[in-house]
C-alpha cells in the first residue's frame, strides 16, 4: 500500500472525498514528524509507539576502498508495534 491507496482507503471509510482524506493523513503524517522532531514519543494505543533513537557517533570502513570513514551521530525513527496490531497480524 502506498500513500495514494491509503488516501484512498481513508476516503472510503470514512466517507471523505480524496481532496479531504489527503489532508487528514499529510495532518497525522505532519503530526508524528513534529513529535519526533521534538524527541516526544506518538502512542497510539493498540497500534503501537513511535519515538527518537540516538545514533551514537562510529567508525565505518567503505566497502570498496577499506578505507575507514567516520560516521556522524544521527538522530533514528523507531516504532514498537503495540499488542493490538501484534495480535491482529497473528490471529
Amino acid at each position: 500500500m502506498n500513500k495514494n491507496d491509503l488516501v484512498a482507503y481513508v476516503a472510503d471509510a470514512a466517507e471523505l472525498s480524496k481532496n479531504d482524506a489527503l489532508k487528514a493523513v499529510d495532518a497525522v503524517f505532519e503530526g508524528i514528524i513534529d513529535s519526533l522532531k521534538r524527541s516526544d514519543e506518538v502512542r497510539l494505543v493498540g497500534f503501537g509507539t513511535f519515538a527518537v533513537a540516538e545514533r551514537a557517533a562510529s567508525k565505518g570502513r567503505n566497502p570498496r576502498t577499506g578505507e575507514e570513514i567516520d560516521i556522524p551521530a544521527s538522530r533514528q525513527p523507531k516504532f514498537k508495534p503495540g499488542k493490538t496490531l501484534k495480535d491482529a497480524l497473528n490471529s
